[in-house]
């Protein structure tokens, strides 16, 4: 009888491969990559915090009105926020197409001396 072959996978710890690749080609890339992954972060626990607060707020209203006002008024800071935090991924996005495109367009020019005759 055949034995059993064990396989022993690795963890999963590092970014998928053609991620990997994509970032080991272009460092502008992979700057702008975690910069964006950075600030995702933190606008997430911001916004997990304020989640939080709400919670605690909602808990201590003594009727509907309070409640209502409290719901309106986080709704309409939430929208705002939000707002805010997708212009500014666009900017860091076309931000880091300027950088990226002109990285491309940097040095791979020929120049008139080394053209072969």
């Amino acid at each position: 009888m055949a034995k059993a072959k064990k396989s022993n996978p690795k963890p999963s710890n590092s970014v998928p491969e053609p991620v990997a690749a994509m970032l080991a080609i272009n460092p502008t890339l992979s700057k702008a990559w975690v910069d964006l992954m950075s600030e995702s972060a933190r606008f997430m626990s911001e916004r997990l915090a304020r989640d939080l607060e709400l919670q605690q707020d909602m808990l201590a209203c003594r009727n509907p009105a309070e409640f209502l006002q409290l719901q309106t008024e986080f709704l309409t800071e939430a929208m705002e926020q939000y707002t805010k935090e997708t212009t500014r991924y666009s900017r860091m996005m076309f931000k880091s197409l300027d950088e990226i495109s002109k990285d491309a367009r940097a040095g791979h020019r020929r120049e008139y001396d080394d053209v072969p005759i």
